[in-house]
């Protein structure tokens, strides 16, 4: 599938309108959800929460929508209980829109490496692991901090599932016993596999 002038003009208008990547990947066929964010991302486009460029998307034209000139411009104001909706006739009728705020999804410092199989494992340190689990603070992925030691444990599928939670050595996303095991030199991990 190559993204010809006429798909990407599509794309853009649809995107522009706040449809989601998946019914631009249908409208648009033979292309994947994230075949469209891709190429929403190469063009630069707004993430819609609100900046300009998205704001500036001609909305689609219906009878409705056409309301007059002079009717003047509501400011909007945060509510906390949502208003009952009015009877609507024909005559009367506005379309109603409402605006979200999205708070950008910030990432929470460095990415996780890959944890090692337990052959990988120096004996020693996995000694050390076993013992620190067993003061391990059992944390729910909800309760874990920048502090806290994002170790997991567990099958993720069960009820039993937990993070260790201990405090984490500095610059590093686990406890020290955690770090001994997760950041070994290559050398020493191909040394055990064999």
């Amino acid at each position: 599938m190559s993204w010809s002038d006429e798909r990407v003009e599509l794309l853009k208008r649809l995107w522009g309108e706040g449809q989601s990547a998946s019914q631009i990947a249908k409208e648009l066929g033979g292309v994947t959800r994230n075949a469209v964010i891709g190429k929403v991302h190469r063009l630069g486009l707004s993430n819609r929460n609100g900046s300009a460029p998205a704001a500036n998307a001609a909305p689609a034209a219906t009878p409705e929508a056409e309301a007059p000139k002079t009717a003047a411009k509501p400011t909007p104001k945060p509510t906390t209980k949502p208003a009952a909706p009015a009877e609507s006739t024909e005559e009367n009728a506005v379309p109603v829109t409402t605006s979200v705020r999205v708070k950008a999804i910030i990432p929470a410092g460095q990415p996780l490496p890959p944890q090692p199989s337990a052959n990988e494992i120096d004996p020693e340190a996995l000694a050390k692991v076993s013992e620190i689990e067993k003061k391990a603070k059992r944390l729910s992925l909800m309760e874990l901090t920048e502090r806290t030691c994002k170790w997991p444990v567990g099958d993720p599928a069960t009820d039993d599932f937990w993070f260790c939670g201990l405090p984490v050595q500095t610059g590093k996303p686990y406890c020290e016993a955690h770090v001994g095991v997760a950041f070994q030199p290559m050398s020493s991990r191909r040394d055990r596999k064999r």
